[in-house]
This record gives structure tokens, C-alpha cells and sequence, in this order.
């Protein structure tokens, strides 16, 4: 039946936001603790790959039609700004830093996310257009990887960078995700995963973790261009290993936190306050948090905490702002006239509770 949600794609974000806000809270761990960095730089891996890929298979169909360019402009466009400036007045506050400027173009902490989606969706026709379009993904991706000049505005770096991630998931059909769900591939991704998570214990000492943010150039990190884009290839090839095995286990059936999965961008936005909050008010001062017991603690904490924000309740008071109705921003066109709309069956593609989402960091606005 038309709109029907798949329970898959709402467990893979429901578990997807998870490690989002663990990896977030793990964030003072890194210095002290090697295993911490090491399950931090295996999360990092995957976590936002993932949710972009969904992404992109969800806007497989977008195109900049009236209704769909009202709904993206009121399902990103409007939150990222509002959130803009939610996160610059709690870090005035909370900092306390009075004078820390509102500055839309500079995305502050994890609200990169949103501006990116939305960069994304304006060109997903023109990757519905071209013949090759994850190779030239993959080669934009690289080539901004070696360009300093890039510069930090729009996140550009960032959006071109994870951009091959949105365009595969835009090439991605349903009988690809089946083929993860094999028996086999479900196996085989267990002693890989095993093995990525060995070798980031190898590197957490040896590597920066700042490559999987995706924000500053080869030359800004101290590489040169040549190693730079074969560190681009190589990210993006283990990011998408990852990515796989994460699918390969996500649950296929309704379970319970399949309805959780409706309000990822719920939990992605709202937890960031107690993220930085944490750290401007000192909670992880005790030294019993820092402790592996305290780690485990702050995990299970993370967990709840973002299974929480993902509830109805939560999105009752603050669907204003996530989710505002701006009807009256736009121009009357109730029918979207030269408009598809999904085919039966398939959830469509432009729906605000369809998108997922996170992070930050060096050089970020945080």
C-alpha cells in the first residue's frame, strides 16, 4: 500500500543515531584511553556513511518540482537555521561565551548534516543525468580532499567529501539491500567487522582521527596531495565495508524500536545540547567517569538519552522547530502539478521523517 515504511530502513537509523550520540559522548575518552579512541575511530568509520546512504536511496526520485523544493526548504533548510542559532544562544549561555557570533554560513557542531542533505538533494538530479555518476562522486570527493581552497564555508569540504556515500545510495534498488540480508554476507561481515576493529586499535595511536570528520584538506593535516587522495580511496572503501556489514545485521522485521527509527532527526538535533553541555558544566570531572565503569556508564546513558528524543512525546514539543508547517510561507500549488508521487509500495522520497542524519569537530564551529 502507497507510503508504507519499510521497518529496515527505520531500524537502521534508530541503531545509526545510537552510535552517533555514543561516539559523541566518547568524545573526552579519546585522549586518555586507547580502546576508547579505537571503538571511536571504528564507529566514526561507519556511522554517518550509513546514514547517508540511506539518504540518498531515499531521494532517488527527488526532484526540484514545487512541493518538493517547499518540503525540503521546510524539512532542512528552515531546522538547520533554527538550530543554527539554538546551538550559538546555549553555547553563549552555557560556555559561557556572550559574544560567540550567529553565522549561518559556518554550520555549528553536528548541524553540518542538515545543510548537507540539502546540498545533496538540489543535485540529485543532475546524478539521475549523468553516465557515471559514483565515479565522478568519488572522483569530487578526492579532488576536494587535496584542495585546500576549499574553505570552511557551507562545510564544503565535508559535503564534497561524503558525497559518494549520497550517490550510491541514490543508485542503490531494494534488491541490493536484500543481497546483504544473505546468510552468507551476514556471517562474513562478522570477522570483518572483528578485523576493522583490531586494526583501529593498531591505529589509534598512529593515526589522526580528524580524517573520518571530513573537514580539512590532505595539506591541512600535513600530507601531501598523491597520499592524501589514497587515503581518500582507502576511507571511503572502509567506510563502505563497514557501512555493509552494519546493513547486513540491521533487523528486517518490526522490532521494538522500529517506530523510534520515524524520529532520528530528533534525537541527532536535540542530543547535541547535552553533548556540549556535558562539557561545559564538567560532568566527566569525576574520576570514577573516567573510568572504563564510567565509559560503560556513559554509553548506556548516551543510549537512552537519544532513545528518548526519538519518542512522540519528545516530538510533540519540539516539532515547531524539527518539522514547522510554513504553509503560509508559499505559494498556493496543493497538487504539485508535473509532479510524481511515490509509486505504491515505496515510501516517499521526500518526507521529513524519512531523513536520517551527525558530528563535528577539528576546525568546527564547536
Amino acid at each position: 500500500m502507497e507510503g508504507t515504511r519499510t521497518p529496515f530502513f527505520d531500524n537502521a537509523k534508530y541503531l545509526a543515531i545510537v552510535l552517533v550520540a555514543c561516539a559523541h559522548f566518547w568524545e573526552p575518552y579519546r585522549a586518555d584511553s586507547r580502546t576508547a579512541l579505537a571503538l571511536y575511530l571504528f564507529v566514526y568509520a561507519f556511522h554517518m556513511p550509513a546514514f547517508i546512504v540511506v539518504s540518498g536511496y531515499f531521494s532517488r526520485s527527488f526532484t526540484l518540482g514545487p512541493r518538493r523544493v517547499r518540503r525540503l526548504i521546510a524539512g532542512l533548510l528552515v531546522p538547520y537555521l533554527l538550530f543554527e542559532i539554538a546551538y550559538t544562544l546555549f553555547r553563549r549561555w552555557a560556555e559561557p561565551d556572550p559574544g560567540y557570533p550567529v553565522n549561518p554560513v559556518d554550520p555549528l557542531f553536528l548541524n553540518w548534516f542538515l545543510l548537507a542533505l540539502f546540498l545533496w538533494r538540489l543535485t540529485a538530479p543532475l546524478w539521475r543525468a549523468v553516465r557515471w555518476p559514483l565515479p565522478l562522486a568519488v572522483a569530487l570527493s578526492v579532488l576536494s580532499t587535496v584542495t585546500p581552497g576549499v574553505g570552511p564555508d557551507l562545510d564544503l569540504q565535508r559535503v564534497l567529501q561524503f558525497l559518494p556515500f549520497f550517490v550510491l545510495g541514490m543508485l542503490l534498488e531494494p534488491r541490493h539491500f536484500a543481497l546483504l540480508r544473505d546468510r552468507r554476507v551476514r556471517w562474513a561481515a562478522l570477522p570483518v567487522a572483528a578485523g576493522a576493529l583490531v586494526f583501529a586499535y593498531w591505529a589509534a595511536p598512529r593515526m589522526s582521527h580528524v580524517w573520518l570528520y571530513h573537514r580539512q584538506s590532505a595539506q591541512d593535516l600535513g600530507v601531501p596531495a598523491p597520499a592524501g587522495a589514497a587515503m581518500a580511496l582507502a576511507l571511503f572503501g572502509c567506510s563502505l565495508l563497514l557501512t555493509a556489514c552494519f546493513l547486513a545485521w540491521v533487523p528486517s522485521r518490526h522490532t521494538w524500536y522500529t517506530a523510534l527509527g520515524t524520529g532520528t532527526l530528533y534525537g541527532y538535533l536535540l542530543h547535541g545540547f547535552l553533548v556540549k553541555g556535558s562539557v561545559y558544566w564538567g560532568w566527566y570531572g569525576p574520576p570514577w567517569v573516567g573510568s572504563p565503569a564510567g565509559m560503560v556508564a556513559v554509553t548506556l546513558a548516551a543510549a537512552v538519552l537519544v532513545t528518548l528524543l526519538c519518542t512522540h512525546p519528545v516530538r510533540r514539543v519540539f516539532r515547531f522547530a524539527v518539522e514547522p508547517r510554513l504553509d503560509w510561507l508559499f505559494r498556493d500549488d496543493p497538487r504539485g502539478r508535473g509532479e510524481r508521487t511515490a509509486p505504491a509500495g515505496r515510501e516517499p522520497a521526500d518526507r521529513p521523517e524519512a531523513e536520517p542524519l551527525s558530528v563535528p569537530e577539528h576546525k568546527v564551529r564547536s
